[in-house]
């Protein structure tokens, strides 16, 4: 009799908390530091973190587009060698990046934790974080091809600061974003052989 009043108490519980929707996950230091950023927003912040966001993708055709133009135009064989090997960098983390997300199938924080109140809302899965892992590819790739101050540091703020605008608009974790910056970065040095 007592095992069977453990299982119908069991099955309550499962049934509240898988069935009706009610579990409320674990609190995990990566939630934490969305509430954390979530507490410091505002609204030139949130503005300025939406453009960030929105135009990553564009810079990310912009920049290798830009030096392939001018390698065109000043006759610069290294330069249209670059551009090459930027976009090579990008496309190459889109893909293993799409690949993770689908070998993952993590859900956005908005989804994990419905209490948690996101900015935006986007499709698809969480780990890792496209738009950093394009920005970090891009910007990797473009600083180990001119390294000089002036193009690593504007390049590494850009990325980071993609990066931080996901977790500030609530669509990814810090753990995505680590990861998509390791990613970025990583596949720019795996293809270091195609810069000039």
């Amino acid at each position: 009799m007592r095992l069977l009043v453990f299982i119908v108490i069991g099955w309550i519980g499962f049934l509240q908390n898988h069935v009706l929707g009610q579990e409320k996950p674990a609190s995990t230091l990566d939630i934490r530091i969305l509430e954390s950023i979530a507490e410091t927003r505002t609204e030139p912040q949130t503005q300025t973190f939406k453009v960030l966001s929105d135009i990553n993708n564009y810079v990310q055709i912009a920049v290798p587009v830009g030096l392939l133009v001018a390698g065109a135009v000043n006759d610069d064989k290294t330069m249209r060698q670059n551009a090459l090997y930027v976009a090579s960098s990008t496309a190459v983390t889109a893909l293993v990046n799409v690949g993770l997300k689908h070998l993952f199938k993590r859900s956005r924080p908005f989804k994990k934790y419905p209490n948690f109140i996101s900015i935006r809302t986007a499709g698809g899965y969480s780990f890792p974080s496209g738009h950093t892992s394009s920005a970090f590819a891009t910007a990797s790739a473009l600083s180990r091809a001119y390294s000089k101050w002036y193009v690593i540091a504007p390049s590494l703020l850009w990325a980071s600061s993609v990066g931080y605008s996901r977790m500030y608009l609530g669509v990814h974790f810090p753990s995505d974003v680590l990861a998509g910056a390791v990613l970025g970065a990583g596949s720019s040095f795996a293809l270091d052989g195609l810069k000039k």
